[in-house]
């Protein structure tokens, strides 16, 4: 079988943190074209990941010209997401964009709607759903152990973790902070657990409190006041269609002993779970109230062939399992962007001083 050749578009940090070394995992595939707007970075990625003959674009469009491409990794900027996935998309092409979806829901909306027109695959990054802890806690809801789930706590709280790099402070090219960077994780794992999809009303507060302060003390060295043009925190809440209650929590600085990240909490009629002290289920058995505890150090199910346990390899190679075999992606567009409604409502409430109703 020939391999499935995949390009790159956006070659820095999540690129080479986690997209790539995850790709080259992946026996059936090879990459191919690399772009990047700093040629630099392309190049270098070329050279560590490519194949010998490796092309190396600073505009993507030349790239998706490559009939032989079968599937790009978007992961520019937050702004760039949806344009660059629907010209993909219309191209021909299956995409794997970094997570969120969008800025905004208008956007996330037309790429689902772009997948659905041209048939080809859309997922977006969520890495997180591959983590033993939610895979186990996913099983759990489905087989209805929980119960009837109206209460959630989506959780993504920093002490001092600002990233500095990159464009991550600036909100014409991100469009948040912490919330959009990695609330949206917590969200994403929320919403899955509970298999819960409209959101009703939402009312949301954001602060920047600490931004504004020097010698911080943050964990990737100070960072320059003068470009910090996002919240440090914020917060939601969200009434679901059928009465159920999320609290979202999200900070890359707040003063607070005790950080939790990408952690859900949720409670039904016939139990809970949160991943607070580890994944621990509780119930009550024989008149008695139980917590459980999973033991994920021990050997787990081999998903696939030559893939690590690692929650963005594994993704991946779930990506390309529905490239290959036709399967439908585990973290479908039409959910993710509902995680980007939510997080829209959420700092336009807290712009307005006003809840947000949603009537899509």
């Amino acid at each position: 079988m020939e391999k499935i050749r995949v390009g790159i578009i956006g070659c820095g940090g999540i690129a080479n943190g986690k997209h790539m070394p995850s790709i080259k995992t992946v026996k059936e595939v090879e990459m191919v074209a690399f772009c990047d707007i700093i040629e630099e970075k392309a190049i270098k990625a070329a050279k560590d990941y490519g194949t010998p003959d490796a092309k190396v674009y600073t505009d993507y469009k030349e790239l998706l010209k490559d009939e032989s491409i079968t599937a790009v990794h978007v992961c520019t900027p937050n702004r760039s997401h949806s344009f660059i996935t629907i010209d993909a998309l219309e191209a021909g092409k299956h995409v794997m964009c970094e997570k969120p979806m969008a800025k905004t829901y208008a956007e996330a909306k037309a790429m689902y709607e772009a997948s659905v027109r041209t048939g080809k695959k859309l997922t977006i990054g969520y890495q997180s759903r591959w983590r033993g802890d939610s895979m186990y806690l996913k099983q759990c809801c489905e087989n209805g152990e929980l119960g009837d789930i109206y209460y959630a706590r989506a959780i993504a709280l920093r002490r001092r973790a600002v990233p500095t790099w990159g464009v991550f402070l600036n909100e014409y090219e991100q469009g948040g902070g912490p919330l959009i960077d990695i609330g949206t994780h917590a969200l994403d794992l929320t919403l899955w657990m509970m298999n819960n999809y409209k959101p009703k009303m939402v009312v949301g507060t954001k602060y920047k409190k600490l931004g504004d302060q020097k010698n911080a003390a943050n964990a990737w060295g100070d960072w320059d006041p003068e470009k910090y043009t996002v919240e440090d925190s914020a917060f939601g809440f969200v009434v679901m269609e059928n009465g159920a209650t999320i609290s979202v929590e999200s900070s890359w600085a707040l003063n607070i002993a005790d950080p939790r990240e990408a952690i859900t909490l949720v409670a039904g009629d016939k139990g809970g779970a949160d991943m607070i002290d580890g994944l621990r289920l509780n119930y009550v058995k024989n008149g008695r109230q139980v917590i459980e505890k999973p033991n994920f150090n021990a050997g787990g199910v081999a998903f696939y062939e030559g893939a690590s346990d690692k929650a963005e390899v594994l993704e991946c190679h779930a990506f390309y399992d529905a490239v290959i075999n036709g399967k439908e992606v585990v973290t479908k567009p039409e959910q993710a962007m509902v995680v980007t409604q939510i997080l829209e409502a959420i700092y336009k409430s807290a712009e307005t001083g006003k809840p947000v109703y949603i009537d899509d």
